[in-house]
């Protein structure tokens, strides 16, 4: 991911470009999926950014965040927990620890926000 800029901007985010960042290959269940992402803003407490990953299915343990999907659709098992089906326009919220299986079906992405 990129530095935080230090000045005001703004983003149009649905094409703005993102920077490789690179998954942990024992994260891969199936297929090739990439990720991007460009972090807006970070701080000791937490961070905004963009994130995009394209299709596949890959495992994660989650942070607590906050997100809107702009394009793409994938569905995130949560283990223990509930089935999200994820698109355009959908607000989802992960909380940290949870174990998630995400099987991207068309390039996600999303704008996010961490709290640490």
């Amino acid at each position: 991911m990129t530095s935080t800029p230090t000045v005001s901007f703004a983003l149009h985010v649905p094409t703005a470009e993102l920077l490789p960042d690179p998954l942990d290959p024992a994260q891969i269940v199936s297929g090739t999926p990439e990720v991007s992402a460009l972090v807006l803003t970070g701080s000791a407490t937490g961070e905004t950014g963009v994130w995009q990953i394209t299709p596949g299915t890959v495992t994660d343990v989650e942070a607590d965040e906050v997100f809107t999907v702009l394009s793409g659709r994938a569905t995130v098992v949560v283990d223990g927990g509930p089935t999200l089906e994820l698109g355009p326009g959908v607000c989802g919220v992960l909380r940290a620890g949870e174990r998630t299986t995400w099987t991207v079906h068309e390039t996600l992405r999303k704008v996010y926000t961490i709290t640490y």
